[in-house]
């Protein structure tokens, strides 16, 4: 069995380890993963104790894209240290990338961008921020996105999924009737499954 690596990607003000639970739903049905659950590179502005990947005080649809362009660059250098820690450098076909909120915002910017062809990538309660042309990878993706979603309407992954579909991508979704802004045991399951397939 081919060893992979998994690593989880954070909502604003939220820390690496908020995502251990999925860790451990996900240990029974992919054995030979390991899984990183980083912070991100910034204190979270709006105080508490948690990170950030860029921040979003007077964010609006127009200014995103552009700090998002900004944050490029502190996330390359941080998933470059995980990826090399864990002796994946040179396979990043056996790397997934599972992201929430913003941190699927930077997931999913990873693989339109073209800047990192993983093996998959989840994207819980995202959007697509990027800024265009996309140059995608041919990462598989899931979207998944509860209905009832106040803080990132989940109309954004429908948006999502149609935008990169259009650039090429192998797009699924995903969406919960009545789930908020987080990740519920269906939602879990489904995305569990996807990576199961995907990194066998």
């Amino acid at each position: 069995m081919s060893h992979s690596l998994v690593i989880f990607l954070h909502g604003v003000g939220s820390r690496g380890s908020d995502l251990a639970i999925l860790a451990s739903f996900w240990q029974r049905i992919l054995p030979a993963a390991r899984f990183a659950l980083p912070d991100a590179p910034f204190p979270f502005d709006g105080g508490g104790n948690g990170f950030q990947w860029f921040s979003i005080n007077g964010v609006t649809p127009e200014n995103r894209p552009a700090r998002l362009a900004a944050a490029r660059e502190s996330f390359d250098a941080a998933l470059s240290a995980i990826v090399s820690q864990h002796g994946f450098t040179d396979r990043l076909d056996r790397v997934a990338l599972v992201g929430f909120s913003q941190g699927s915002i930077m997931a999913l910017d990873a693989v339109a961008s073209g800047r990192w062809p993983v093996a998959a990538v989840v994207a819980f309660s995202g959007r697509l921020a990027s800024p265009p042309p996309f140059t995608p990878t041919d990462s598989p993706l899931l979207l998944i996105h509860g209905t009832a979603d106040a803080v990132i309407p989940w109309q954004e992954s429908e948006r999502a999924s149609e935008a990169l579909k259009a650039a090429g991508m192998a797009v699924q979704t995903h969406f919960l009737p009545g789930v908020g802004h987080t990740i519920d045991e269906e939602g879990a399951a489904r995305a569990g499954k996807f990576l199961a397939e995907v990194l066998g």
